[in-house]
Formats: structure tokens, sequence, C-alpha cells
């Protein structure tokens, strides 16, 4: 049995392990991944190395650009195709591995999802070109399907023989009539799936947004960016807004339709839950539209309650402030009534993080309400302002791997009517009073001191980490899951949530603090005992220190 560790008087300076980490990498790999590790103090602000290409060798959590693009931003919107120009395999990789659901207005609506488009590239398309294959599939699917957009994804062997998805997007677009648009998303274009999400919001502000310029609906509009209804999050989150009376006008992109996409710049306000895939539509808006945009958090009761007042609070309108108290009230109520029950059992037990998105951030939020502690976290495809916070965003340093992003220009739409002198005002008087806008202190801030905070972290660094804080919980993705679990501890997944959920919001709190109740609260942990203890370890040595 693992004897666990007593953390009670305050966490120990992780220094040592840090140290004892990289002692076994070549001296250059070694400084790297050393700038990629904090001993954190909320105290100070500190640099951690972040969105810098993997070490070649090294095990990654990582997914791809293509991965970013196609499977994460395009993937939950159910009314556009999305045709992968490449091989069969990296479309099959993209399509519902992350349990995106949706739910369709009507029986006939259309719905997509749940189909796999691919030019399914053969041999004699890389060494004769894939053009004219990709227009044949623009075709058969535009004749199969009548949608009313089609969006085209390069992969690697596109990328590498030339293939223009632009060019053929446009003749097609002009051929049958419809929104056709490319995404350059070719796996190596960037350092992780974060260069995906850059593009794909690039893609749909050039290509979607602006396109539907219809009146307003509903008193109170904003659109809710970076929620991608795995499990369900959006509908618990739809059902608040509902009875709230607040419209939801388009989320970015759970649940969501190219369509909505399309007259999402008419909104009052944007709330921005996962930062980093997300936050270019949101400063994009604002700079043509006016459209201010706030950091929310809908992970956990507590959180929750405090967006949704947040989101009050800037529309000052009584009977809103009045209704958001009674559902926080009466959700409130249930979720405490759960908590006290499960709180006791749990309580004090370790949890590690290293997820993408906002997750290893927000996620900690759920784990104080049950008074876990999270000793080490870190991102897949952060940046340094996802950690450290967006003040330090003028002094990061674009690299060449950024470049190879379009940047684009964005100015002030010559539409009077379309931009918002109102919310201009709003924003600014709000200031005033010390609402924030355009915020976000980052995840650093945020954890305990001596906590450990890693970038990118490797399966060397997952297992030496494990040994040393013993953890009662680890949460991460499907690539780490068995590995982790031969340790000894529990893995919760929480890219694809292992077919739980939903978690956000007041329902998903409760939902999560029954999974932690049955993950924790068992013995079977303790007689899980590693393959590796019994068998030789094999130790490789370096002839040059590289």
């Amino acid at each position: 049995m693992v004897k666990k560790k007593d953390y009670s008087a305050g966490l120990p300076d992780p220094t040592p392990i840090i140290d004892e980490i990289i002692s076994k990498y070549p001296s250059k790999v070694a400084k790297k991944r050393k700038k990629a590790m904090v001993a954190n103090d909320p105290e100070i602000d500190q640099p951690v190395q972040a969105n810098v290409r993997t070490i070649p060798g090294i095990i990654t959590q990582r997914g791809c650009t293509y991965a970013g693009c196609k499977g994460v931003v395009l993937g939950p919107t159910r009314d556009i195709i999305n045709l992968v120009h490449g091989p069969i395999g990296c479309s099959f990789y993209a399509w519902l591995t992350r349990r995106n659901q949706t739910k369709p207005e009507t029986e006939t609506a259309e719905n997509y999802m749940m189909y796999s488009f691919s030019t399914d590239m053969q041999d004699e398309n890389i060494v004769f070109g894939g053009e004219v294959k990709l227009k044949e599939a623009i075709r058969e699917a535009y004749k199969l399907f009548n949608p009313k957009a089609i969006g085209v994804f390069s992969t690697c062997p596109v990328g590498l023989i030339g293939d223009d998805v632009h060019a053929v997007s446009r003749d097609m677009k002009e051929e049958l009539g419809i929104n056709i648009f490319g995404f350059s998303c070719e796996g190596y274009r960037g350092v992780s799936q974060s260069a995906g999400h850059h593009i794909a919001n690039n893609g749909i502000f050039k290509h979607v947004v602006g396109n539907n310029d219809r009146p307003r609906e509903g008193k109170f509009q904003i659109n809710l960016l970076g929620e991608y209804n795995i499990g369900g999050d959006a509908f618990e989150l739809e059902r608040l807004f509902e009875e709230a009376g607040i419209t939801l006008v388009s989320t970015y992109s759970g649940n969501s339709t190219v369509e909505s996409f399309a007259y999402s710049h008419t909104v009052d306000l944007n709330v921005v839950m996962c930062h980093r895939s997300i936050n270019y539509i949101a400063e994009m808006m604002e700079e043509k539209y006016g459209i201010p945009w706030i950091k929310g958090n809908f992970i956990g009761g507590s959180s929750t309650a405090k967006t949704l007042r947040k989101v009050a609070e800037f529309f000052d309108d009584a009977e809103l402030i009045e209704k958001v108290e009674e559902i926080i009230a009466r959700e409130e109520a249930k979720v405490e009534a759960v908590k006290a029950a499960i709180k006791p059992k749990v309580e004090g037990k370790l949890a590690m993080m290293f997820v993408g998105g906002s997750r290893a951030h927000h996620y900690q939020d759920l784990f104080e309400e049950l008074g876990m502690l999270t000793v080490s976290a870190g991102y897949e495809f952060a940046h340094r302002d996802d950690y450290e916070g967006r003040h330090v965003i003028p002094d990061i340093k674009i690299d060449a791997d950024t470049r190879n992003i379009e940047e684009l220009t964005i100015t002030k739409t010559d539409n009077p009517e379309l931009w918002r002198d109102d919310l201009v005002a709003k924003k600014a008087e709000l200031e005033k009073k010390g609402y924030e806008f355009s915020h976000y202190a980052g995840m650093m801030p945020q954890m305990k001191k001596n906590s450990l905070v890693i970038d990118d972290v490797s399966h060397h660094e997952t297992e030496k980490l494990i040994e040393f804080y013993k953890p009662d919980l680890f949460c991460a993705g499907i690539k780490e899951k068995y590995v982790v679990q031969k340790s000894g501890v529990p893995l919760k997944q929480l890219h694809s949530y292992d077919y739980g959920g939903p978690y956000a919001g007041f329902e998903g709190a409760i939902n999560f603090y029954k999974e932690m109740e049955r993950m924790l609260v068992t013995n079977v942990w303790n007689l899980v005992d590693t393959p590796w203890k019994s068998e030789p370890e094999i130790v490789g040595s370096m002839t040059i220190n590289a």
C-alpha cells in the first residue's frame, strides 16, 4: 500500500524533484525543460516557458494543429460539412473523439456530426496532386446532403505536396453557390493544437461572422465562447441562461451551428470560458463591432454563481439580477447538500492535472470546493498568458512557428448600425467601477505556494511526479490514462469525461462530486502494484551530450 504524504502544513519545495527529473536529460534538453517547470509562488510574477516545440523523442500529451482546428473548434458544429483533405486516418482521428454532443432544433434539421468526411488521399494523389479529387469530393458531398456550408481542412501531406485548398474552395463556392472555405491547418504548422485553434478562429471570422445581420432577439444577448459541450456541458448552461431570460445567441462551438456564427456579431457581450482556444474571436469582435468580452468559468458551483452574477451585473437590470439570485439560491442549495455528504470522504485528497484549454485551471475550483488540494498542474498547449495572466502578452516573444499563422488586420466596421457605441460607453462606465473586461489572471496566481507548474509534461516527468507527490487522483487525457492507472493512481479523463458528465454548471458540479466519491472512496487502487517494480529497468546512455 502506498503511504500518502501529509501536506496540511503546506506543500514542500519542488526544486529537488525538478532537479532529479532534468538530471536524466542531455544538457541542452535539461536547460530547455527546466524553463517549463516552476515552483509556484502566487505573490510574485514567474515566467514559464510555453508554446514552444516539443523536444523530439519526448512522449508528449499534445495533439497537432489539424486536431485543434477541425477536431476542437469546428468539430462540434452540426450544420457544416467538415471535409478533411488527406488520408482517412486523419479524418477518423478527429471524428467525435471528444464526445461533443448536439441537439438539432427539429428532427429534420441538419446534423452532419455523425459523419466522417474525407477525400481519402492515396499514393497517386500524393504524386500527382489531389485538387481534382477534392473538387469531386465537394461536389459529391453537396449532391448527397445539400449543406449550407463546407469547410475544407488541410492535413500534413496536403501541405507537403502543395494542394491549394483555398483556391479549390473559391472555385467550388462559385460553382455551387454555397459558403465553402478552407483552412491551412496542416498538423506540423504549429507546435501544438493551439495553432489550429488560432487558424480556425481566423477562418470563421473571415468567412462566416457578419454574414447575417439579423435583428436582435431578446433583451440580454450573449455568446458563450470556448464551451464545447463535452458530455452535455452546454445543455446545462443553456438551461440556466434560458431560465434567467438571457438569450444565448451562439456558442463557440458546443451544440453550435455555422448559421448562428453568421449573426453572432449582434450580441451585447461575449463570455469566454476556454481562454486559449477562442480568445481570438472575442478580441476580433471587439475591434470590429465594439462588443466587449469577459472571462467566465462555469466549472464548479461557486464559479458558476460568480459568472452568472457578473453577466447580470453587466446588463445592470434589476429584474435580471433578482432572477439570477433566485436561480443561484435554489441551485446552490442542491449543490451544498451533495457536497456536505461527500466532502468529508474526500477532503485532503491530492490531485494533479495536465489537460488542455483552461481545464487545468477551472477544475481546481471544483477540487477546492471538496477540500482537495491540487499539488501540480499544467497545460498541453497553453501560452504564457494562460499561466501568468494577460498582462504578460506584450512581453511574449513571437517565434517562427507563430509567424506561420496568418494575423488578420481587423478594422472598425463601416456600418454604423453594427458598431456598438452604446457598448463602448457601457464598458468605460463599468471599468470605472472596477468591473473587469478583457482580463484573465491566469492559472498560477490561484495555485498554492510551492505547487509545481509544468508545461507540456512528458511521460518520464509524469512517472517521477507520481512517485514524489503520491497523488490520490490524476487528471489528463486518454493517452496517459492506463499508464497512470498502472501506477496505482486513478485517472479522470477531462478531455472526454470517460463517458461521464456533464460537469459544468450546478448540476455538473453535483455529477463531479459523485464521480470523485466513486473514484476516491475505494481501496482497489491500493491493490495495484506497478509492473515495472518487479521488472528490470532499461536505462540508456548518451555517447554525445547533445
